[in-house]
């Protein structure tokens, strides 16, 4: 019998009982739909938060001390231990462009004299070149040391008349001291520009460390603390000469080097397990995809058990239909059909079972995770070699949960069979 003969009546059998199909089905779809899914979530994830990266900041090293081997992420366990004596002195090591430090400073409320928002959170303390020329919409840097501030869109459009450059704004802080910046710039985007401050879009102002950290009361409600001889740092940056591997090395060494040593202030606060530690945005990144790699993993576990259902589904359909078909397996026979021709015809129609299955979850799947990617506002990434994975799978299903019940229905006996009521 011909292969396309085997499909032609194995899909007449199939629209025979369309219900019965679509539940035996059920259990493919489910699986392979949801691996689809969360993988185009996850690679849709990667790539958008990968893509924020831009290339200036591709040389900057985001640093803390925190106790060795420590996990959690970015200022896991970190301590308030740099000082402003120490980032002065990193920025005059050798490959070393720039040191800064890093601080999100609490507040309340944020006024634009006519209008005023709830702020909790949102005011980032950095140095000038944090916010890079290329992130600017329309502007210029704020400057250290100067009253001036940088905003994103979103903090622009917090209020009823959108802040423009040049525009004041009053500050409240948590403990209800306020102080008065003027706009100087915009950002081009909302998102967040560096991984301590996160990815996601949210109303942000950007301030220099001096002086509204220090006035912060001292750094309070911003992770850091005054010791009497100047604040205290949680979080630095440290930029590179360049973007080549091996100058980014060259200032990460130099500039640990130094902070670890008992020369510095941080030095002298490090307890004996605790190390400073400085990465890339790439590195810091590279954590979290192997946090979506590990739960990609676990989504593909569970619905490994889905398939694994739907194969016993589809093997305990084709036993039924096996059972059903006794007569006419008996008539095939008497008429001249081998073994092998019973053998192919039950396990083709396992297979296409298998591959209806398959395409249908992947269709689901792709949907859902476009509508997701869409819905938080991912580019939508497709992972194919997933697609072209699924079909396979819904081959394997169908063959290998259809393997027995074609081989009992070429075993059948033809008299027995046409004897069968």
């Amino acid at each position: 019998m011909r292969p396309l003969e085997f499909l032609r009546l194995s899909w007449r059998s199939i629209r025979g009982h369309t219900l019965r199909s679509t539940l035996t089905t059920l259990g493919i779809v489910i699986g392979i739909a949801a691996v689809i899914a969360f993988v185009t979530l996850g690679a849709s994830l990667q790539a958008g938060i990968i893509g924020d990266i831009s290339p200036d900041d591709q040389r900057n090293l985001y640093g803390w001390a925190a106790d060795e081997g420590i996990e959690g992420g970015p200022l896991a366990g970190a301590q308030p231990v740099f000082s402003e004596t120490d980032l002065e002195t990193v920025s005059d090591l050798e490959g070393v462009e720039a040191a800064y430090g890093y601080a999100s400073i609490q507040t309340q409320a944020v006024s634009d004299g006519d209008e005023q928002v709830a702020q909790g959170d949102g005011l980032i303390a950095a140095g000038a070149s944090y916010i890079r020329e290329g992130d600017l919409r329309e502007g210029r840097q704020f400057e250290d040391g100067e009253r001036e501030a940088v905003i994103n869109p979103a903090m622009a459009a917090q209020f009823e008349e959108n802040v423009s450059v040049g525009d004041d704004l009053e500050l409240t802080f948590l403990g209800g001291q306020t102080a008065t910046v003027t706009v100087v710039g915009i950002t081009d985007t909302s998102e967040g520009l560096s991984p301590f401050e996160g990815f996601e879009a949210a109303p942000r102002v950007y301030v220099p460390t001096d002086p509204y950290y220090g006035e912060a009361a001292g750094g309070v409600g911003g992770g850091g603390e005054d010791d009497g001889e100047g604040v205290r740092f949680v979080a630095i940056v440290v930029e590179a000469a360049s973007m080549d591997a091996a100058a980014i090395d060259r200032a990460r060494t130099a500039a640990t080097d130094y902070l670890e040593s008992p020369e510095s202030d941080a030095g002298e606060r490090l307890g004996e397990d605790q190390v400073v530690t400085l990465q890339t945005s790439t590195e810091l990144l590279q954590q979290l995809e192997d946090i979506l790699d590990l739960l990609q993993n676990f989504i593909v576990g569970i619905a490994a058990i889905s398939l694994l259902v739907g194969s016993i589904g589809i093997a305990n359909i084709m036993l039924v239909s096996v059972t059903e078909r006794t007569r006419e397996i008996g008539i095939m026979k008497a008429v001249g059909a081998q073994n092998r021709d019973v053998l192919g015809l039950f396990l083709t129609e396992a297979v296409v079972l298998g591959v209806v299955g398959a395409v249908i979850g992947t269709g689901l799947g792709l949907a859902a995770g476009y509508l997701g990617a869409w819905y938080i506002d991912l580019p939508p990434v497709y992972p194919l070699e997933y697609v072209a994975l699924a079909i396979a799978v819904g081959v394997l299903v169908g063959v290998l949960s259809g393997l027995y019940p074609a081989w009992r229905a070429a075993r059948t006996d033809p008299i027995d069979a046409l004897r069968y009521e």
